[in-house]
């Protein structure tokens, strides 16, 4: 009888290590925030086989906007366990950078089927509605992030949602009547504020605050100024962030700078050809709110 007892606790104590793997996702997380690349790649190349190492990796590249050769990690996570559902949102990630929306969406629901609530997947399916227009799918999915509470989700994807329900409701609130602009625009600053005491050195925030400041009417708090300090301090902070560069144009337009305008709209563009934001702005259909319109 002993015997069986020992069995079963040890049966219990491995299942117990092989299921942490599939709950600690937040920590690894933390962990690839708080470390430089040389050390991600380190860490690696000593133990080349070990997934949690991996995921490290593969997040620090997304960190620095290296998509594809957080790709290439990713797939090496499969190929070791094509079980690992962090791996599969992260190639989603990859591929809604790309601009691959409907197969990153078909992972996603991959994800979800193991994962239901798994934040990071919340967020890439929310940008992904966001660009469609879908902004009430956006939101519910930003708000699903945020029910979860800062305890059960890593600071940086509970931020990304703050953000993306910020600006999607203020979006709404740009769309919508008066009574609309009251509910979902007292919103906006809000949420931004609570990133930004969360964040207050993230680029994301800052190209938040920014664009709230540049696109929000005088009423409601829109400076100039404050914009264009933040949306600098964006792309101090991440020289790579091409919406900040267009938000930055659409300042300099309204100042009458169109030299200034040309630039900023044109550096963004050579980061990332097909990035939405630019493209919606340089053909004039400001689906995505131009400010002098």
């Amino acid at each position: 009888m002993l015997k069986k007892l020992m069995l079963f606790l040890l049966f219990v104590f491995f299942c117990g290590i092989n299921l942490s793997f599939g709950l600690d996702w937040k920590s690894l997380h933390e962990k690839a925030d708080s470390m430089n690349l040389d050390d991600a790649q380190k860490a690696c190349r000593d133990n080349p086989d070990s997934i949690e190492e991996l995921y490290v990796l593969a997040l620090a590249y997304l960190n620095l906007h290296k998509d594809k050769e957080a790709e290439e990690v990713f797939h090496r996570i499969l190929a070791l366990d094509p079980k690992i559902s962090w791996a599969k949102w992260g190639l989603a990630e990859a591929l809604r950078r790309k601009h691959q929306p409907q197969k990153s969406e078909d992972l996603i629901n991959e994800v979800f089927k193991a994962l239901p609530d798994f934040p990071p997947a919340c967020i890439t399916l929310a940008y992904i509605n966001y660009n469609r227009l879908n902004f009430n799918q956006a939101v519910m999915l930003a708000n699903k992030v945020l029910k979860q509470g800062e305890k059960k989700v890593d600071r940086n994807n509970y931020v990304r949602a703050l953000l993306l329900y910020a600006g999607t409701k203020g979006t709404i609130a740009h769309y919508g009547g008066a009574l609309s602009k009251l509910i979902n625009g007292t919103a906006v600053l809000r949420n931004l504020k609570a990133a930004d005491k969360l964040q207050p050195e993230s680029a994301a925030v800052s190209f938040g605050l920014g664009s709230y400041y540049l696109l929000a009417p005088a009423l409601a708090g829109g400076n100039l100024e404050k914009a264009k300090a933040h949306l600098k301090k964006a792309v101090a902070i991440d020289p790579h962030f091409p919406d900040a560069y267009v938000r930055l144009a659409q300042l300099y337009k309204i100042k009458g700078d169109n030299a200034a305008y040309s630039r900023y709209l044109n550096k963004a563009l050579e980061i990332d050809p097909q990035n939405e934001l630019a493209q919606d702005i340089s053909s004039g259909r400001c689906k995505f709110i131009c400010p002098y319109k």
